[in-house]
């Protein structure tokens, strides 16, 4: 068909691209009027564009971006998976697996042997197909916001189960077509698979730690390479012999921990796939289906309604049996079914190589077509419903531990950490809040304030735009004071800041400055003696995102601080957006309270616990730090319940003898109207009095200078001194 010298349907990538754009764009607003999920309604343009409808667009032109959206889906499926929760429901998530494999297995042969007359291998590829499931629906469920409900959790971890099994069948079926099913067969299969998953989960984590420490601040180059790894992963799965998801799914499980929720590579990751990928998937299934297959006589119909209901029906009886077993909610239920009742891309693969090898006719083509569409159509109205119905149930769910005036406020001491800080921050930000973080930089007062004050702006640009690549608000707050400690201490009380940020000031480890802060005390000191609310004096040499674990050390009497609960909130908050395993060094007072307070937060990992109570113990916790270790060590100010001059150095030295960890000194919030007072300490829980704590002063000053006088002499130690002394 030809129109104004425009030829249908079209072949040219301009006006191609032009047509899936304007209906990537104008669908989803239309049909939300008409209150259809924007799902449904790329489905159904791509019908219309598609040969089976006005034939806008030439067969098999978006071929490449439709799999590399199929790719996306299970990569961002295996990416969001929440995986201290699939670690809980590792059980669940293999019963639903077995139930949604077995029953549509089992009922779809019976129905394809002994109603439908297929013949024993038709039978088997047919009921292959009912077994697997596309996670079309998925994205409804991540921008709802239950991506890591129990429910979805389970479905997610039952597809590949699923997946995993029907396209491990699908060669051996291929197989026994060739002739070729022998012993050799089954060797180089399994082989090739178990060598192939080995390196996806174990070499890519060990890849993309090393290259995210290497390149640290290049966005668009982390971006780039993630995408690589997931084709890589795709490329590779089918070398093994079995379909290119399985190894996008597992790139994503591979990078799930190195990915955290809220970071700007996630962010990029998301409005990609949502944007191009995963939409150019969707339109080109549309393009698949034809609806006219309907009219060429009753046996395609038959075979349609027939391998319809029988896929729509051993589905929801999975999950039906799933929510008896597990006591689910019929929502969740419904979440699970909707999530697990839609045939895209698997099915698609099945039945094209079935339908190639001579295996199955047409009429179970176009009877797969339909059953497409109407899956499809089906798992997208109930994850609509059910979703929003489970989203609201969990915005009801409201945190145990909340500080309703939670506010974060970096303190500015070097403008070179200021994007790793933000970061940092909004790992510890609650994703549900969504509130400012405010970013403040103290300008002394001088003669030339005016411009210290601009220059400061114009500097702030680059940091204000990489944290709205995390849609995060950050608000820039300029103070000028006398110093940095005042300037910081009058924008806490002035904003009603709860969580103080600052860069650990590394200057001054040395002998002399470690002289110089005994007499004058450092910045961070300086701070703690004017500023009583959380704060976390951070010292990250790379990205936080690249670390395996958290080492959680903390001091004697931590339990009695007012802020107790408060920074384990931020700490299990941190450690869940990591997926990182907490390691937590404490007394056994302070283990049992931790606990206590660790249970009432769900997404948490493995937590293992040692105990740790004085200074000689520090050898021991540094036994088991490793590179990859992100260390966190909770202290106190001087005077105050927690407070144990016995570990007071323990940070420094440890800062000293791993270099190259990411460090941070956590200072819990107290109260300094009861430090002043006294009234709320027991005798038993302070043990120094102040005369102590002054011969506790004049011991670390002769310390230091004691250190000092054996440096000289190390320096002046050449042969003949001691005789000539």
């Amino acid at each position: 068909m030809t129109f104004l010298k425009i030829t249908f349907p079209l072949q040219d990538p301009v006006p191609i691209f032009t047509i899936v754009l304007f209906i990537i764009l104008l669908a989803p607003i239309i049909l939300r009027k008409l209150r259809i999920p924007s799902i449904v309604g790329l489905i159904l343009a791509g019908m219309t564009i598609g040969d089976h409808g006005f034939n806008l667009v030439a067969k098999g032109s978006i071929d490449l971006f439709g799999k590399a959206g199929l790719l996306y889906i299970m990569f961002l499926a295996g990416l969001e998976l929440d995986m201290a929760e699939f670690k809980k429901n590792t059980y669940k998530s293999i019963v639903f697996g077995l139930f949604t494999f077995t029953i549509p297995l089992a009922l779809g042969f019976l129905l394809c042997k002994y109603f439908l007359h297929f013949n024993f291998t038709a039978s088997l590829l047919v009921s292959s197909m009912f077994a697997t499931h596309t996670l079309v629906a998925y994205p409804l469920a991540s921008r709802m916001g239950i991506s890591k409900n129990e429910a979805v959790t389970i479905a997610v971890g039952g597809t590949i189960i699923t997946d995993t099994a029907v396209l491990l069948m699908l060669p051996v079926i291929v197989g026994s077509v060739n002739g070729g099913l022998n012993q050799e067969f089954w060797v180089r299969l399994t082989i090739s698979f178990l060598v192939f998953a080995f390196f996806i989960l174990f070499g890519f984590p060990f890849i993309a730690r090393w290259f995210f420490k290497r390149i640290k601040d290049d966005q668009t180059t982390h971006f780039v390479f993630v995408l690589a790894m997931v084709f890589l992963a795709a490329f590779l799965a089918e070398l093994a012999g079995v379909e290119g998801i399985i190894g996008a799914f597992l790139a994503g499980l591979a990078l799930n921990q190195l990915i955290p929720r809220t970071s700007p590579l996630m962010n990029r990751i998301e409005f990609t796939g949502n944007a191009i990928f995963i939409p150019f998937f969707l339109i080109s299934v549309g393009m698949l289906i034809d609806l006219r297959v309907l009219l060429k006589g009753q046996t395609a119909l038959i075979i349609a309604g027939a391998l319809t209901a029988m896929a729509l029906g051993s589905k929801w009886m999975a999950a039906f049996f799933t929510q008896l077993i597990f006591k689910f909610t019929p929502t969740q239920r419904n979440v699970i079914f909707g999530l697990s009742c839609a045939h895209a891309a698997a099915t698609i693969a099945v039945i094209l190589i079935g339908y190639r090898l001579g295996v199955v006719d047409e009429n179970v083509l176009n009877g797969t077509i339909v059953l497409i569409l109407i899956t499809c159509l089906t798992g997208s109205f109930v994850t609509a419903n059910a979703g929003k119905r489970l989203a609201l149930t969990e915005t009801k769910k409201l945190p145990e531990v909340t500080n309703l005036h939670e506010r974060i406020m970096i303190a500015v001491t070097n403008p070179e950490k200021n994007e790793q800080l933000v970061d940092f921050a909004v790992l510890l930000q609650e994703q549900r809040e969504k509130k400012s973080v405010y970013l403040l930089y103290v300008v002394e007062d001088d003669d030339e304030v005016k411009g210290k004050v601009l220059l400061t702006n114009r500097n702030m640009e680059k940091v204000i735009k990489h944290a709205a690549e995390t849609e995060t608000k950050l608000q820039l707050l300029t103070r000028v004071d006398l110093n940095m400690t005042s300037g910081v201490s009058r924008a806490v009380k002035e904003m009603l800041i709860s969580d103080v940020i600052i860069d650990q000031d590394e200057k001054s480890s040395g002998t002399t400055g470690y002289l110089f802060n005994s007499l004058f005390g450092s910045a961070t000191e300086n701070i703690l003696d004017s500023v009583w609310e959380t704060v976390y004096a951070c010292r990250l040499k790379h990205p936080v995102n690249t670390n395996k674990r958290i080492i959680l050390v903390i001091t004697k009497n931590s339990e009695y601080e007012i802020g107790f609960s408060y920074f384990i909130k931020k700490i299990a908050s941190l450690a869940g957006q990591l997926g990182a395993k907490l390691i937590v060094y404490a007394t056994d007072k302070t283990q049992l309270a931790f606990e206590k307070q660790i249970k009432k937060f769900r997404g948490l990992g493995d937590v293992r616990y040692k105990t740790f109570s004085t200074d000689t113990e520090t050898e021991s916790v540094s036994k088991n730090i490793s590179e990859d270790d992100l260390i966190i060590i909770v202290s106190a100010r001087k005077g105050t319940i927690s407070y144990n001059s016995q570990i007071e150095n323990m940070p420094g030295r440890m800062m000293r003898q791993f270099p190259d960890n990411n460090f941070i000194l956590l200072y819990p919030e107290q109260t300094q109207v009861d430090f002043l007072e006294g009234g709320g300490m027991q005798s038993e829980d302070l043990k120094l009095s102040p005369i102590q704590e002054q011969i506790d002063n004049l011991n670390k000053l002769g310390k230091a200078v004691k250190k000092i006088f054996k440096s000289g002499i190390t320096k002046s130690d050449r042969p003949g001194d001691n005789e000539k002394g």
